[in-house]
């Protein structure tokens, strides 16, 4: 009996699950346990450990609980992408979402919720003076360009961090929900992206004014940046172009701190990457992609691979 050309693999998808959760309360359990918080002096290596944990649940479904029949390579988007703009994905991913980032202290200064100084740069300054100063022969504005730079090139620096979240978001786990359709697979695991985050948001990591809901705004910020990032993975069949997304995502989050004005404070709740203000540019862009049927994607690779596939039931599909 057929139940659909390609149901969902309810056995890999709830253990992929199962283990990104269970290992990332387990690598931050030190942080609970010691009751130090983000203040535990390990949190430096625990973070990026934890960053690691969906693509080490990825590893384990694809290899031993429920191999893909098209192999884990292709399965998983380790490949450089498919169709003949491919690359454009890929530059969109960095240079794109870094310019969206970029723009966003400005949106927040138009809706007043933040205060800009782009000429002495004083809150910067003031917190490079609180950390010893500026290095001799150098200005602010110096070391603002330097931060820059250094931003434009965060999205490869950034990528081996990042793979190691992307490979299971976007590279087994969006593919896997495609039966669901594309929207539903986007928006799912857009949220589940963002609950993975709870063991640190809960402790105050992006919301420190917000250990109640700061939860809640972590969904929606997953859910709205991982439908950009989904996107270039259904158009390119590729996880590359995410990982690096997700790599400028990172890098250019702190854009915030170097652009507000001395004596100012501002909520991340509001502000940049992690605010409401910072959604703006690309929901609109999203907005664009949708009038312009770019997304729901056609003729993603992923669903042509499966549809192509011999037609299992979910029962044969997590034997």
């Amino acid at each position: 009996m057929q139940t659909a050309k390609y149901p969902l693999d309810l056995k890999g998808i709830v253990s992929f699950l199962l283990l990104a959760n269970g290992l990332g309360w387990l690598v931050v359990s030190p942080l609970w346990l010691s009751g130090q918080g983000l203040q535990h002096p390990l949190v430096g290596l625990i973070l990026p450990a934890l960053m690691f944990t969906p693509a080490l649940a990825t590893l384990i479904v694809t290899r031993w609980i429920s191999r893909p029949p098209e192999g884990m390579r292709t399965a998983t988007g380790l490949r450089l992408g498919k169709g003949y703009r491919w690359g454009w994905y890929w530059l969109f991913a960095w240079v794109g979402i870094t310019l969206m980032i970029f723009a966003s202290p400005f949106v927040a200064a138009l809706f007043g919720v933040y205060q800009l100084d782009v000429q002495t740069f004083s809150g910067f300054a003031a917190n490079v003076e609180q950390a010893g100063g500026l290095p001799a022969g150098m200005s602010i504005q110096t070391i603002v360009l330097i931060q820059l730079a250094t931003v434009l090139i965060a999205p490869i620096l950034n990528g081996l961090f990042t793979f190691g979240e992307e490979w299971g978001w976007r590279g087994y786990l969006l593919p896997q929900l495609l039966p669901l359709g594309q929207w539903p697979a986007l928006l799912i695991s857009g949220v589940i992206w963002g609950l993975w985050h709870a063991p640190v948001i809960l402790l105050g990591y992006n919301y420190p004014d917000h250990l109640a809901t700061g939860w809640l705004m972590m969904v929606a910020m997953t859910t709205v940046w991982g439908i950009l990032l989904g996107w270039t993975r259904l158009a390119t069949g590729s996880v590359w172009p995410a990982v690096i997304g997700h790599g400028a995502l990172n890098g250019a989050a702190g854009i915030v701190f170097l652009l507000h004005a001395e004596g100012t404070t501002f909520d991340t709740a509001l502000v940049g990457v992690t605010g409401v203000t910072g959604w703006i540019i690309p929901l609109l862009f999203i907005g664009v992609l949708i009038l312009t049927k770019q997304l729901p994607v056609r003729h993603a690779p992923d669903e042509a691979r499966m549809t192509a596939e011999p037609a299992l039931t979910v029962t044969q599909a997590a034997a």
